[in-house]
């Protein structure tokens, strides 16, 4: 039997590579997006599959649909898009929780959450298990990110425990891969794109803070395989790449990659930014036989490419 799958921020950057991945496995993808930071041009190419359906739609209202299972991914990641409107923000990971928690509670589908590391907040613990409970600031300008998320597992956990509903939460750390948005401010579309033009890469701090990089397809290989685990088996799970590296690393690694002549410049790091990330993914080895397959080198090269042919087009 074919699987309905509907995916929330399905033309995101994630939730577009999702949407490839399914339609290839057989699903059919009903993907709902409302083009806040996702893009029809992410889709584009998916449009003539007659598996694949678009929806504009914001998840902060319900959607009323007919599916056996739920990816909700819908909501802005990087943090000059979540700190647009903070408030919209909380209300998306919220709102858009319950809302879709309530459509699968009454088709009965097994439902997705992709939350985020931004749950550990700046950690004490590294690397960062399951088990750690974090260390968030709940009234800084991240918040609207980091606690959105962590109500949404709250409510997760709840809709199984009250109404024994079938849920699997993932916690994803920094991803990145074609179809990142040029302007979204994280690190590796940021230092790509200013290698490209030539332009001075701006380091914030003085680079040593760390963060781990999983490449978007072993990262979509993660989802698919905890989504087919057991009733009962809810995680939360660490979804990343273990391998850890300073910003300063990448941003040396991108300039040889490019071969370009920018220079490294360092600015005043911003409030409450984590000084350390890296996934502890001994649960996701063992439960689900999943580690990230793509070195870091070779995941730049393939996003470097995308970037290149982008910024080209615009030119």
């Amino acid at each position: 039997m074919k699987n309905r799958t509907l995916i929330t921020g399905g033309a995101g950057f994630i939730g577009s590579h999702l949407s490839e991945r399914l339609l290839n496995d057989g699903h059919d993808v009903l993907c709902a997006d409302n083009y806040f930071t996702g893009s029809k041009s992410n889709i584009l190419h998916l449009m003539d599959n007659h598996q694949f359906e678009l929806i504009r739609h914001d998840v902060t209202f319900p959607l009323y649909v007919e599916v056996d299972q739920i990816y909700n991914l819908a909501c802005p990641a990087s943090p000059i898009h979540y700190q647009y409107d903070p408030v919209q923000t909380t209300k998306t990971s919220v709102h858009g929780a319950i809302n879709m928690l309530g459509l699968a509670k009454r088709v009965k589908a097994r439902i997705f959450q992709a939350s985020t590391s931004e749950v550990y907040g700046d950690p004490i613990q590294h690397p960062q298990q399951e088990s750690y409970w974090g260390n968030v600031n709940p009234i800084g300008p991240r918040s609207c990110y980091d606690e959105g998320k962590r109500c949404a597992e709250t409510l997760f956990f709840d809709y199984f425990r009250q109404h024994d509903l079938d849920i699997k939460v993932a916690r994803i750390f920094n991803t990145y891969g074609p179809r990142m948005r040029p302007d979204d401010g994280r690190v590796v579309s940021n230092f790509i794109v200013q290698a490209l033009r030539g332009d001075n890469i701006t380091v914030y701090g003085k680079g040593d803070q760390t963060r781990s990089f999983c490449y978007v397809d072993d990262l979509i290989e993660g989802f698919v395989r905890l989504m087919a685990t057991e009733k009962g088996f809810n995680g939360p799970m660490n979804l990343g790449n273990p391998g850890e590296y300073s910003i300063l690393e990448v941003a040396e690694v991108v300039i040889d990659l490019v071969g370009s002549k920018s220079k490294i410049i360092f600015e005043s790091l911003p409030e409450d930014d984590p000084k350390q990330r890296q996934p502890d993914i001994t649960l996701a080895k063992s439960k689900l036989d999943w580690e990230p397959k793509t070195q870091l080198k070779e995941g730049l090269e393939k996003t470097i490419s995308y970037f290149d042919s982008l910024l080209s087009a615009k030119d």
